[in-house]
């Protein structure tokens, strides 16, 4: 017999953000301790009155003070916490220009910016490793490849008339 179905799910949203260097993009990969010593993307739940993509940007500014823009959608994770479903969608997202040094904060404690290949070796959790992986084509060009190429054809251009 199967458990009964939380009522809730968990919404958050978040980003992969990059920045350019000479050697190509690198990847903003953080380090959180309340869930032991975890690397992640940055992203964090969704406020009643808020986008989806407003939810990403101010989260990536709150856990790294950053202030990114938003150049396409990098996908969705799910899984349950503590339990309960929760959703992720991600944005990519690029920093222009030099940023100020990162402070840790109450959520994170450091800030790495990697290659991508080590981005995806150094995350905690899988499915996000295998966003940074099919955002930077370092998988095969399977189902979601596709996806991700269909949301940047399709879906940006009705998201950014909003």
């Amino acid at each position: 017999m199967s458990e009964p179905q939380a009522d809730r799910v968990i919404e958050a949203a978040g980003g992969i953000v990059e920045r350019s260097t000479p050697c190509g993009p690198l990847i903003a990969v953080i380090r959180r301790e309340r869930y032991e010593t975890e690397w992640g993307l940055p992203k964090g739940k969704r406020l009643a009155d808020e986008s989806w993509q407003q939810t990403a940007l101010r989260e990536v500014k709150e856990e790294t003070g950053l202030q990114p823009v938003i150049t396409g959608v990098a996908g969705a994770t799910g899984y349950a916490a503590l339990g309960e479903p929760k959703i992720v969608l991600y944005w990519r997202m690029r920093v222009h220009g030099p940023s100020d040094p990162f402070v840790p904060n109450d959520e994170v404690r450091q800030l790495e910016w990697l290659a991508p290949k080590a981005a995806a070796e150094r995350l905690s959790h899988a499915e996000e490793a295998n966003l940074v992986r099919t955002a930077f084509g370092l998988t095969a060009r399977g189902t979601m490849h596709r996806l991700a190429t269909w949301f940047d054809r399709q879906a940006i251009p009705i998201l950014r008339r909003r």
